[in-house]
């Protein structure tokens, strides 16, 4: 009987410390499967853990933003880098469409509200946006250089789309056919990584691309021109649990540095080191930081 007092003992104390020690002294940092949100994910993570106490821990590879999201609404994940248009589209239509502050600021409101409570930042200084992306000999066989060219093509068009763009309605696929009135041919959905190989590997004719992708130039691709606007603004920021800043607000101070720092082919050539030149993500990650005096 001794003995099993004192395993239930020894037992009721590893869970009081658990309990005790997995509070808010640890976050969890989210990426999505694309290479620039993984870098900005082991920023995050080593401008924390140099400029703070907090404990970090890591989530790649979630498939979607909305995901993430709800991820943040459970608790699960505390921090991670959303795309202003896309967060905000998710749940609900876009009032100024045009608009990037104004967008913005929607999201802002959208996300301090009781469903998410979560905290948006400034932005990180650049927009990822969707672009439609041919191979130079498509581009030039058909004489393409805006979406609208394709109208006259579409339906024997091969396209690979971002599963995610395909279903939503705000910015999506259904959306787009309305603005531009026409359709492709043949769709299919895919995952946004493996677009890039797939067009040029002439599995494709077209496909729907992120405009910070290194392989767009490596691979020679053509970004076309949404000449018709349909895209809203998709600037990067960092988002934070409430929960999290209330109890730690020393990260927020630590992410500052990030606030307006890169541009478009400055996140594009960070990218292009993983993705065209095998680096490691998180040796990218801090050679950045290194290099702008951030860390040590």
């Amino acid at each position: 009987m001794k003995t099993l007092t004192k395993a239930f003992t020894v037992i009721m104390m590893v869970v009081f410390l658990a309990a005790c020690g997995g509070g808010g002294d640890k976050v969890t940092i989210s990426s999505l499967t694309y290479t620039e949100t993984k870098i900005l994910a082991e920023m995050y993570r080593e401008l924390i853990e140099q400029e703070t106490d907090v404990e970090v821990e890591m989530k790649h590879d979630i498939a979607t933003s909305p995901v993430v999201i709800e991820g943040m609404q459970n608790g699960d994940i505390d921090i991670s880098t959303q795309f202003t248009g896309t967060s905000v589209s998710s749940f609900e239509e876009i009032e100024n469409p045009q608009d990037s502050d104004a967008t913005l600021e929607q999201m802002r409101e959208l996300f301090a509200g009781d469903d998410f409570k979560l905290e948006v930042l400034d932005n990180l200084g650049y927009a990822n946006t969707y672009v439609f992306t041919v191979r130079e000999d498509i581009a030039e066989e058909y004489d393409l250089e805006t979406v609208s060219d394709v109208a006259e093509y579409a339906e024997e068009f091969s396209a690979g789309f971002d599963t995610a763009w395909l279903e939503r309605e705000d910015d999506g696929y259904p959306a787009f056919k309305e603005t531009y009135g026409f359709e492709f041919g043949d769709t299919s959905p895919m995952e946004i990584s493996l677009v890039y190989d797939a067009v040029k590997n002439e599995e494709f004719d077209i496909v729907l691309a992120y405009s910070t992708d290194p392989r767009i130039v490596s691979y020679d691709l053509q970004m076309l021109e949404d000449d018709e606007n349909f895209f809203p603004p998709y600037d990067a920021v960092p988002v934070i649990r409430e929960e999290v800043l209330d109890d730690h607000p020393e990260i927020k101070e630590a992410l500052e540095p990030l606030i307006g720092a890169f541009d478009e082919e400055e996140i594009a050539a960070l990218s292009g080191k993983v993705d065209n030149d095998g680096e490691e993500v998180k040796d990218v990650a801090v050679e950045y930081l290194k290099e702008k005096g951030l860390i040590e």
